[in-house]
């Protein structure tokens, strides 16, 4: 981010401040992305530029554009009813309660649940019988990720764990959070996840990264997905909505950056999140009316690519933004 210009009167400099306060409470109200214009020259005091440029580079790509939307400041997701459970792909199920979902790993020697949705009665009465639903044992769930912890994620763990001994893995900083946060409905410290960790189940091999911003110790995995004889890379984005202050969100920054790498050096070219930010439960919907048609989920290396640099943007802009509050006070 460049600094105002020495020349600039002090007048002009509070303008672009208040502009940036005003842009953020505008977007709250409801504001379309591209509904406030900013020249370059503001981009030193607030996030509008870059969020114009999100939503352009976005276009009319539904996957993206959600994404621009979900991380336009001031965006709730609306309650979202409970999809019935789907195969994503062969070896992939999403198992959702609408605004939150979890990834079932299918391998031949058991299953690796990433995520475990809000509660033991998710686990009960969403994640179990949606599996027996698609054909897949719970009784074989081997181990649950937890991507990080805040409860619509690891809520399930430890129901899993005493019904069918799965393991639980997290990453040290999160076990920590859990632990502190939800002391009364935190699930007992297992396994901790390393940066770069290889979970390997019946063939099937996942890629753990530490990806901090979201929390001190969110984790994003990289794994294979197939449907036939068609096989894929995916990646899942561990947290999305982006911290508060300005050392955690140049964390984020630098998280994206780092993933977004690692997904160019392996290929990736599926998307797959664990909130409704990205057009997934529309998409969901897809595979299920028509399974043997194209995977919407397989948006190709330049598109996943794209979502990555589209999450970089508003990231840089909601840090822009926070940078001209700090400065204003």
């Amino acid at each position: 981010m460049q600094p105002p210009s020495p020349h600039d009167d002090n007048k002009d400099t509070l303008s672009r401040r208040r502009f940036a306060r005003l842009t953020v409470v505008g977007l709250a109200a409801g504001a379309g992305v591209a509904g406030l214009t900013s020249s370059p020259a503001a981009a030193a005091a607030d996030g509008q530029f870059y969020y114009d440029r999100a939503s352009r580079l976005a276009g009319e790509d539904p996957v993206l554009r959600n994404l621009v939307r979900a991380l336009t400041p001031g965006t709730a997701i609306p309650p979202l009813p409970a999809p019935a459970p789907v195969k994503l792909f062969d070896n992939l199920a999403m198992l959702s309660v609408g605004f939150v979902h979890a990834m079932a790993v299918l391998t031949d020697e058991g299953i690796v649940l990433i995520d475990a949705l809000r509660s033991p009665d998710d686990a009960e009465n969403v994640i179990v019988p949606g599996l027996r639903e698609l054909g897949a044992d719970p009784e074989t769930i081997k181990y649950v990720v937890v991507t990080h912890g805040h409860y619509d994620h690891f809520g399930g763990a430890q129901y899993l764990a005493d019904r069918y001994g799965a393991r639980v893995l997290m990453s040290p900083a999160d076990w920590d959070l859990v632990e502190r946060t939800r002391p009364d409905h935190a699930p007992a410290r297992d396994l901790e996840i390393t940066d770069g960790q290889r979970l390997t189940l019946g063939g099937t091999t996942l890629h753990l990264y530490d990806t901090p911003g979201h929390t001190e110790g969110t984790v994003s995995p990289l794994l294979p997905v197939r449907t036939g004889s068609e096989s894929h890379t995916a990646m899942l984005w561990g947290g999305t909505q982006p911290p508060e202050t300005l050392a955690e969100l140049h964390t984020y920054l630098a998280s994206i950056r780092s993933f977004r790498d690692r997904m160019r050096r392996v290929g990736v070219d599926v998307e797959l999140a664990n909130h409704p930010i990205d057009d997934g439960l529309a998409r969901a919907e897809q595979v299920r009316d028509d399974p043997g048609g194209d995977n919407p989920f397989v948006l190709g290396r330049r598109r996943a690519d794209q979502f990555m640099e589209v999450l970089d943007l508003m990231l840089r802009g909601r840090t822009a933004d926070a940078e001209a509050l700090e400065d204003e006070e």
